[in-house]
């Protein structure tokens, strides 16, 4: 048996699209047409906790930055090491008084020296070398606001970051796990003005460090701390 096509005739219904919508049109439909898929919206991945900028407790900054300069003084040169990022602790006024007081102390004996060799025993080629360490005290103390200003250290999430110099710069890195050491010292000088050094034990004699002109307070509570985040550091907690 044999399937024949039924014959279409003008009475015989067809199958019209429906009418499109106005407010909605359908894109046309065909192998060149495109068809506009719905954005989709990928979800906001988890921000990456990034580590603290500093292991030290917000209540010891305070005392880090007690009768401090405020801002650390750098080369005018623009070859310069750049300060970077992050906060940096300077010493306490009080240095400044503690090198000008040495030092001047030290201008008055080479003076009475040559002096005297030069009034009682008429030795007047004393002022040669005299007079030539008088001028490089003299200039010493004269530049010793600016070099204290330049004294600066970084408390890093992962090591302590120091800096000095103006003409000869330096800047060393101590990460904490290699610290063997927290070492305060402080003269006669020092206590009177309530100041004191802070001395960085390393393995490598090259990297270690001597915070001067912290005040003592400050100086105890940075030892303290650098001694738990080192232990920290080695255990590997």
């Amino acid at each position: 048996m044999t399937n024949i096509p039924e014959a279409t005739t003008p009475d015989s219904p067809r199958d019209e699209p429906a009418p499109a919508d106005p407010g909605n049109p359908v894109p046309p439909e065909g192998p060149g047409s495109l068809t506009h898929a719905p954005d989709v919206v990928p979800p906001h991945a988890p921000e990456a906790v990034t580590p603290t900028e500093t292991p030290v407790p917000l209540d010891a900054l305070d005392v880090l930055d007690a009768d401090t300069y405020s801002s650390i003084r750098e080369p005018r040169a623009a070859a310069r090491l750049p300060l970077g990022d992050g906060t940096w602790h300077q010493l306490a006024r009080q240095y400044v008084w503690v090198q000008l007081i040495s030092t001047g102390v030290l201008v008055l004996i080479v003076l009475t020296a040559v002096l005297l060799l030069t009034l009682l025993w008429h030795q007047w080629w004393a002022w040669i070398p005299g007079g030539i360490f008088l001028i490089i005290l003299i200039w010493t103390i004269a530049i010793t606001p600016r070099q204290a200003r330049a004294y600066g250290y970084q408390l890093r999430h992962d090591d302590l970051v120091f800096r000095r110099g103006i003409l000869w710069q330096r800047v060393v890195a101590v990460p904490y796990g290699r610290m063997q050491l927290v070492d305060i010292t402080h003269g006669p000088l020092d206590r009177g003005f309530g100041i004191a050094q802070l001395k960085l034990v390393t393995a490598a004699a090259s990297t270690g460090v001597v915070i001067p002109g912290l005040k003592q307070e400050a100086a105890e509570r940075l030892r303290d701390t650098l001694v738990d985040v080192a232990e920290t550091r080695r255990t590997g907690l």
